[in-house]
């Protein structure tokens, strides 16, 4: 019985991340700074036009961003990106950091399919609305 459910589950996740990269599957199953930060230099909540909301907060020391934490209602697709982004500026400066664009997410993605491009989209607005707070 096991075995026929991990058969029925294995075949239902391939079939709803059919058009995703492996690189986004891999995003997916071993995200990075899920999570909420104690009393962070900044935080945003910021809801995409999906209805996925986005939670993102970090902390600055030095000029550069000392920790990110995010959390998400979202899809896959938005949990990929968001992973993705916050890992991206880790360590950078509040101006390295704000030079990620939605096209770099994608792109590291290798092509987020047309229906989850928004995704990326949301990541990037809800960092850049994180960061903006600290100018």
């Amino acid at each position: 019985m096991t075995d026929n459910l991990d058969e029925i589950t294995k075949s239902l996740q391939e079939a709803v991340l059919e058009g995703y990269s492996q690189k986004l599957k891999d995003e997916l199953f071993d995200p990075k700074n899920i999570g909420k930060i104690e009393n962070p230099d900044s935080h945003v909540r910021i809801t995409g036009v999906c209805g996925d909301t986005i939670e993102m907060s970090l902390t600055i020391k030095d000029g550069r961003i000392r920790d990110i934490k995010f959390m998400t209602d979202g899809c896959g697709a938005t949990i990929a990106c968001a992973s993705y982004a916050t890992r991206t500026v880790k360590g950078k400066s509040i101006e390295e950091a704000l030079r990620i664009k939605p096209e770099d997410v994608d792109k590291y993605f290798e092509g987020l399919p047309k229906e989850s491009k928004h995704c990326a989209k949301l990541s990037v607005d809800t960092l850049v609305a994180a960061l903006k707070i600290l100018e």
